[in-house]
């Protein structure tokens, strides 16, 4: 039944304790029948980390998915990571899911990615709930984490619970709504044991409880009539709460300890009841041919509509993660693809569980599958062959660090290549190419740790010792004023020339991107010949003189020109341009611009001076300094040439006790000295190049 279909995902920043709620989720839904801890002594790891990097390293790397029965409900669930580094996992998990569960640490509170979850959230318009994990650790205070909900998320927190306990003395929960208090017995608190709350809290449960129904009464008149009449049932006040949470005004907040077993049932029952079904949610797509937008109905007897949006390739060919939005799909249905109209047929339907599959005939509206054999990729939109229907696309950030990567003879090469091109298509944040002046084959990803993950991968799954260059930073070039072109592209051989001339001018956009304005006037320049003066700018501005990065920022004013009646063509046009802009680009102050990363630094107070030197050290601008409990939030923004080696840096000042998380912010002009030396050295190089 749809309206008993969750599709949810786990996520959080760093270290929250993710895959520990899902191992607990699994573990009382009877999906696995032992509980295994995140890196823990056994060696076997938690379920959902099913990649030997993540069981060594204790983290998630890659999103996995799974299903699972809860009192009559299924629940698909996705662990998405938590490192910044892996981003895009928890873009594309949030981009299909209907509903998340936000996992706050009751020390850290709203960490540095826990925001960046959050403006994801927003931007696919996910619902949410909150859970406060870690309420059994010391200096855990769970009023903190509400208010720095409200004050940093802007979020409006409406607290499930109260806990029994705080700090290791944390023996449970009590209900706000059912006003019960609620113990988990048992080797694995498989057992909830209702009874009376104690004495000592009745007063602080009253109060809170009273603040629930004010909040949870804003969003029913129903509910708001039965608390003047005293007659609130536990059932009015969950249907106010999922209400105010589907229209994503409502965020309740339950509290507990995935590691201590106190409280994960009660938030099973909080993603039943609360999060919305597959029915609940407005999901449109755009139709190619009338270019409006068409609502899609989860109904199985309608005609397929369902999205790829994750990739993985195996030694049995390529699983792609599927989300049906429409219609009901089974072993042997004709699909299409609607970027390529590419017609693929069905072989093999499978559910996840982890790295686990089980085969099943045909799915329906709402469901999150696998298909195997599928040559899409991600963020493709599969259709029934009668449908010209696209969904909207993944948000996919731009890398920010780059690696120069090499392998040791040729037979290492190709196998090199391989891996690459698998990495390629799996994560669209990883990307690699030829350098087609240097030959040095170039990898790009969101961070260090991103391209070392890859970089063992190659290794351990492919069996190819590489060797690795000091990363490359993303600059960009730019002009700093304007500056005026005339050139004249000639060229005589045998037969026809080639002739063109332009006129014009060069200047920064304030657009701060590519501009190209045509004042031509009189035909001096055939209009056929126009966008080929276009495209000879544009293919200049990909490969800046300077260092050889892209340039940003130009507009270029096509005043006036000349063409032969026999030897112009688009190609002599194209050259010209080219020719234009060799001229030009010296005379308009070429700059270079750096990368500027926003660096969030957690570390305990105590730390605070040295923390802060460190970033300035680096060339940094402290943002910010926020006293969070006993720990200090530093915002600074920092040019990523400066950020390499930071992590051992950081770890050394704190005795292992910061971390930091940084993002691409924009970019900036590097300083004249930097600029000066950076060009020396690029042609040093290639002189030695020859």
């Amino acid at each position: 039944m749809l309206e008993n279909i969750r599709n949810i995902g786990i996520s959080a920043h760093i270290d929250a304790g993710k895959t520990t709620l899902s191992e607990r989720i699994l573990f009382y839904t009877k999906r696995i029948h032992t509980i295994h801890e995140v890196k823990g002594k056994d060696g076997v790891g938690a379920k959902m980390d099913s990649m030997e990097l993540e069981k060594e390293r204790g983290i998630t790397i890659s999103s996995a998915a799974t299903h699972c029965e809860w009192k009559g409900y299924t629940i698909n669930l996705i662990d998405t990571p938590g490192h910044v580094d892996f981003t895009i996992e928890v873009e594309r998990a949030l981009r299909v899911l209907d509903g998340i569960v936000l996992v706050l640490c009751a020390v850290g509170g709203v960490q540095s990615q826990t925001i960046t979850i959050d403006r994801q959230m927003r931007r696919y318009e996910v619902p949410c709930i909150a859970f406060i994990n870690k309420c059994d650790r010391v200096g855990a205070d769970y009023l903190r984490v509400l208010a720095e909900l409200r004050t940093r998320l802007g979020r409006n927190p409406i607290l499930m619970q109260i806990p029994i306990g705080i700090g290791p003395e944390l023996t449970g929960v009590v209900d706000l709504v059912t006003m019960k208090a609620n113990y988990f017995k048992g080797k694995a608190g498989e057992t909830v044991e209702e009874g009376p709350i104690p004495e000592e809290m009745l007063e602080v449960a009253h109060k809170k409880r009273e603040e629930l129904l004010d909040q949870a009464s804003m969003f029913s008149d129903e509910l708001m009539e039965a608390i003047f009449e005293d007659k609130v049932e536990p059932e009015l006040i969950y249907q106010a709460l999922r209400m105010g949470t589907i229209r994503r005004e409502a965020l309740p907040t339950f509290i507990g300890s995935a590691y201590k077993n106190v409280g994960v049932q009660p938030l099973l029952d909080g993603i039943t009841r609360l999060l919305p079904s597959p029915s609940d949610v407005l999901n449109t797509a755009n139709d190619l041919v009338t270019g409006t937008e068409v609502e899609l109905r989860p109904d199985p007897s309608l005609p397929f509509v369902g999205y790829a949006f994750k990739l993985q390739i195996t030694p049995y060919g390529q699983l792609t993660y599927l989300r049906t939005y429409q219609g009901s799909l089974k072993k042997g249905d004709e699909l299409l693809i609607q970027r390529s109209k590419k017609e693929i047929r069905v072989g093999r339907i499978v559910k996840l569980h982890a790295d686990e599959m089980e085969d099943v005939e045909c799915c329906g509206p709402g469901d999150i599958v696998a298909l195997f054999g599928v040559d899409c990729y991600s963020g493709d939109t599969l259709t029934h062959p009668h449908l010209s229907l696209q969904l909207g696309s993944i948000h996919v950030p731009e890398p920010v660090v780059s690696l120069s990567i090499q392998a040791k003879d040729q037979k290492a090469q190709i196998a090199l290549s391989k891996a690459l091109n698998r990495f390629a298509k799996e994560d669209p944040t990883f990307r690699s190419y030829v350098d087609q002046e240097t030959r040095e084959t170039i990898i790009s990803g969101m961070g260090e740790l991103h391209l070392e993950i890859y970089i063992e991968r190659i290794k351990r799954e492919y069996s190819v010792e590489v060797t690795t260059g000091y990363p490359q930073v993303a600059y960009r070039e730019a002009i700093s004023r304007g500056a005026p072109f005339d050139y004249t592209h000639k060229k005589q051989t045998g037969g026809a020339g080639q002739y063109g001339r332009v006129i014009g001018v060069i200047e920064p956009s304030e657009r701060g991107e590519f501009e190209f304005e045509n004042q031509v006037k009189g035909g001096n320049i055939p209009s056929e010949f126009i966008p080929a003066v276009e495209k000879g700018f544009r293919h200049c501005l990909e490969k800046g003189p300077l260092l050889g990065f892209p340039v940003m920022g130009v507009k270029v004013i096509l005043q006036d020109g000349q063409a032969h009646s026999v030897d112009s063509s688009e190609l002599a046009f194209v050259q010209a341009a080219q020719g234009a802009f060799r001229q030009a680009y010296p005379k308009a102050g070429p700059v270079i611009l750096e990368p500027i990363m926003k660096v969030t630094v957690e570390s305990p107070s105590e730390f605070q001076g040295l923390v802060m030197g460190s970033l300035s050290q680096r060339r940094g601008i402290i943002l910010s300094s926020m006293e969070s409990g006993t720990h200090t939030v530093i915002e600074a923004e920092v040019p990523l040439s400066e950020m390499f080696g930071y992590a051992n840096v950081l770890r050394s000042l704190t005795q292992g006790k910061a971390q930091f998380q940084m993002i691409f912010q924009r970019y900036a002009l590097l300083p004249e000295g930097l600029m000066a030396k950076l060009v020396a050295e690029r042609q040093k190089e290639k002189a030695k190049k020859g």
